[in-house]
């Protein structure tokens, strides 16, 4: 990550906890700028050069009387600065600083718990304890036995007798629980009470990104080229726009028509960005090779690889045509950045592809522009309104990169991709009808790979079953059903079989990830 940010900075030391970025996506959205490093990294020579304002040591999986568990370096106690102990953070910081830990002893707790003052003079808790306790999500096998000189104790749990704890001389606060989790229903008052006892004024703003990122663009780019895989996608549409906003005519953009987009979707993509926003762009209708080449594959496997493979000839085919084009922009965010710096393994050498453009960098010979490798995705939907994107583009579900290939379990037709791209716009309609949208996290119709016998009218028919899927998520690492009703069901099984020629049973599926995905294939 950039060291050079003008922003505030708040360092988040990483020990491998599964709930780590939901620490950096809570202090985002209070407007504090932080990053998330693994503890490995964080050297004295980091602390000294990223400065930051405040530090969070994170929960983690391991135990701190383990020899050769995860520490912090001892200097970021003696930097003056406020820090948050979680979980984890908590044992290391009593264990370091003279308190002691044990394992077991019937005190792991593990889930909801309830935690009630001891004394409730303490900034960290305004707004705490309106009820008498607080409800908390614990996940801890080692306990506290021990506080460390300085420290008094601010909350108790049944299992935890040091919940809560803090020595107020050095700014020091440490926790058992995990505030950055929905299971603990108060928790963002705590993250917001910490950032503003240390002296947050809340900077980061995308007004303030995006001068940013312009200047950014343009001290990296200078008078070249770039070149930028456009999907149609938030984040790529994002990225478009202020990568044009920053260098006009330098950017060209490259929308890869394969065929398997939704109704419409070329046609919005090509009007929105060539004739709105005036860009460069080329649009390479390839349908007839992508469905060529898929033309008889069943294996989703086979089809993904297909579909990627082609996806990067087709790409660099036209990119070539771009004269002096020496960067590709790509639309990695900040939790793309995250997972390529491996917890236990140090800094990984690549960070993540996007899947649309695979390996080019290398096979091109061209340079990265990422400029939105910092933020989150609710940020980039943030980003995308300060530049003006319209409410229907930056609002807009995850699309996958195969498209509907990924939709069409078994053998993929022009036949049954336009009975699916007609279904599933009419599912959407009904979505936005029902003002639903934007309470779901995706939602699509996916065309099964089997006729049943149905009745219309009079007659015998023979058509296809479609299922439709609706799925609520944070990040679309885990996600359950959308709760329809049964009338909204019913309704909108009826407008596919009445104005969709070629399905006679609709279905809905409600299985959640894990065990199942979002995509059916």
């Amino acid at each position: 990550m950039t060291q050079n940010t003008p922003h505030e900075r708040l360092l988040i030391i990483d020990f491998g906890s599964q709930v780590t970025q939901l620490i950096a996506r809570r202090l985002r959205e209070l407007s504090v700028y932080c990053e998330i490093h693994p503890y490995q990294n964080v050297t004295d020579s980091f602390l000294a050069d990223f400065a930051p304002k405040a530090v969070i040591l994170s929960g983690g999986p391991d135990s701190v009387t383990r020899e050769g568990s995860p520490r912090p370096p001892a200097s970021v106690f003696n930097m003056g600065v406020p820090i948050l102990g979680i979980c984890y953070g908590q044992q290391v910081m009593m264990h370091m600083l003279g308190g002691r830990v044990d394992t077991g002893h019937g005190t792991a707790e593990f889930g909801r718990a309830f935690v009630t003052p001891a004394d409730t003079r303490l900034k960290l808790l305004e707004g705490w304890f309106a009820e008498g306790k607080e409800q908390v999500w614990m996940s801890h096998g080692d306990h506290v036995s021990a506080i460390a000189p300085g420290f008094d104790v601010y909350g108790t749990s049944p299992n935890a007798p040091f919940a809560i704890t803090a020595d107020l001389s050095r700014h020091f606060y440490a926790v058992q629980f995990h505030p950055e989790v929905h299971h603990t229903p108060n928790g963002a008052a705590l993250y917001k009470n910490f950032v503003e006892m240390a002296g947050f004024t809340g900077d980061w703003t995308m007004g303030a990104y995006r001068e940013q990122a312009i200047a950014a663009i343009r001290e990296q780019v200078g008078d070249r080229n770039v070149i930028c895989g456009l999907s149609g996608g938030v984040d790529s549409s994002v990225a478009a726009v202020l990568l044009h906003e920053a260098i006009g005519d330098q950017l060209t953009c490259v929308f890869v028509d394969h065929g398997l987009l939704r109704k419409g979707e070329a046609e919005e993509v090509v009007t929105m960005f060539r004739d709105n926003y005036n860009m460069k762009l080329i649009h390479a209708d390839e349908q007839e090779l992508f469905l060529g080449e898929l033309d008889g594959v069943s294996d989703p496997e086979t089809k993904r690889k297909i579909i990627g493979k082609l996806f990067i000839d087709v790409f660099q085919k036209h990119a070539d045509s771009i004269e002096g084009a020496e960067f590709l922009a790509q639309g990695t965010l900040y939790p793309d950045v995250i997972e390529s710096v491996s917890f236990s393994g140090g800094p990984s050498v690549t960070i993540k592809s996007h899947h649309n453009v695979g390996g080019l960098p290398e096979k091109m010979g061209l340079k990265l522009v990422e400029p939105l490798r910092e933020l989150f995705k609710d940020e980039v939907r943030a980003l995308g309104a300060e530049l003006g994107l319209p409410k229907s583009f930056i609002g807009r579900h995850p699309f996958p990169g195969p498209g509907l290939a990924i939709r069409c379990p078994g053998e993929i037709t022009r036949e049954k991709l336009k009975i699916l791209r007609e279904a599933d716009a009419v599912y959407i309609d009904q979505i936005r009808k029902h003002g639903l949208y934007d309470e779901i996290w995706q939602a699509f119709v996916a065309i099964l790979p089997v006729r049943t016998v149905g009745v219309m009218g009079d007659g015998r028919t023979y058509d296809f079953a479609c299922a439709l899927r609706a799925v609520t998520s944070v990040d679309g690492m885990t996600a359950d059903y959308y709760p329809f009703s049964h009338e909204f069901l019913g309704e909108t099984a009826t407008r596919i079989i009445n104005e969709i020629k070629g399905i006679n049973r609709v279905t809905y599926d409600i299985t959640s990830k894990p065990p199942g995905t979002i995509e059916w294939e």
